[in-house]
């Protein structure tokens, strides 16, 4: 059965400027056992929740499937790990996830390319084994709460709205 294996919802930036000089303190706190997830505007808590400038990609989705081995969310800053769901083979579709509460649709809008931080924070050679596994971004469609544990998985085409 999938599950959702981990959830971040990160107040703070830890990957700016150069890999090298490693990343910032990870905030206390960050990774969480639910989160609040509210339609287009993304994760309450989390450093992209109602920013313009990410409002096509708000939640971030990545399954342990695709990840080197022992990396997770404190290491690629997505905000949700799972297992069991092909998500890199979704873009142009809707995900719908129900962890007990209800479903919650999530609008694929592309792949969560990696970046040259993996290197840094997984291991050398991460950047290049995650390219086109990296996961996607999305926007939410409904409001609702996700929590970690076994998920029901709903995939619709793109064109589909979210439950009434």
């Amino acid at each position: 059965m999938p599950e959702i294996l981990q959830l971040l919802a990160s107040p703070a930036h830890r990957y700016e400027g150069r890999p090298s000089a490693g990343p910032a303190a990870a905030p206390p706190g960050e990774m969480v056992g639910s989160i609040e997830i509210r339609a287009g505007l993304g994760i309450v808590g989390d450093r992209y929740f109602a920013k313009q400038a990410h409002r096509d990609a708000v939640v971030t989705v990545v399954a342990v499937e695709g990840l080197p081995g022992g990396a997770d969310l404190v290491q690629t800053r997505r905000n949700i790990l799972v297992r069991g769901i092909a998500v890199d083979d979704l873009v142009g579709s809707v995900l719908c996830l129900d962890s007990g509460d209800g479903p919650v649709c999530l609008r694929v809008k592309r792949r969560a390319n990696p970046c040259a931080w993996m290197d840094a924070t997984i291991a050398p050679g991460a950047f290049k084994a995650m390219r086109g596994r990296g996961g996607i971004r999305t926007v939410p469609l409904n409001d609702g709460i996700l929590r970690v544990g076994p998920v029901s998985v709903q995939i619709r085409p793109g064109t589909q709205h979210a439950p009434a």
